[in-house]
C-alpha cells in the first residue's frame, strides 16, 4: 500500500512538472524566404524606396499577391514597437528586441540596429 501512494504521489509530481513546461511560448522569427498569401493588419513602411510590411514583429516585402518574409532593413524607423517585446542591454546600451530583432530609441520612434 505505502509503495502504490508513493507511485501516485511521483506520477502526480511529473504530471504537474510536464503542464507547466506546455506553457512556455517561444517567439521565434519565421525563416527569411518564407512565402504567405495573407497577413493579418499589416503597417506598410517605405524606407529607401522600398515597401515592406509589418506585421506582429514580422517583416514582409509583396511579390505579387504573395509575401515573402525578409530580414527587418538595419535603419527603418517605426513608430510604436510590436506587442511582447523585451528589454535588452548590449554592451550597457539599452535596446529593445522583439523575434531576434533588435530597435534603438530614438526620440519617439524606434530604428531597427544589428547588435
Amino acid at each position: 500500500m505505502k509503495k502504490l501512494r508513493i507511485i501516485l504521489i511521483i506520477a502526480a509530481l511529473f504530471g504537474t512538472l510536464s503542464a507547466a513546461n506546455a506553457q512556455r511560448v517561444v517567439k521565434v522569427y519565421p525563416r527569411h524566404g518564407t512565402v504567405v498569401t495573407t497577413i493579418h493588419n499589416p503597417r506598410l513602411v517605405i524606407h529607401k524606396g522600398i515597401r515592406y510590411h509589418l506585421a506582429a514583429g514580422v517583416w514582409y516585402k509583396a511579390r505579387g499577391r504573395n509575401y515573402i518574409v525578409c530580414a527587418a532593413p538595419r535603419g527603418i524607423v517605426i513608430n510604436t514597437l510590436p506587442k511582447g517585446h523585451r528589454v535588452v542591454y548590449v554592451k550597457g546600451r539599452r535596446y529593445y528586441a522583439y523575434k531576434g530583432v533588435h530597435y534603438q530609441r530614438f526620440g519617439r520612434t524606434y530604428k531597427v540596429v544589428y547588435v
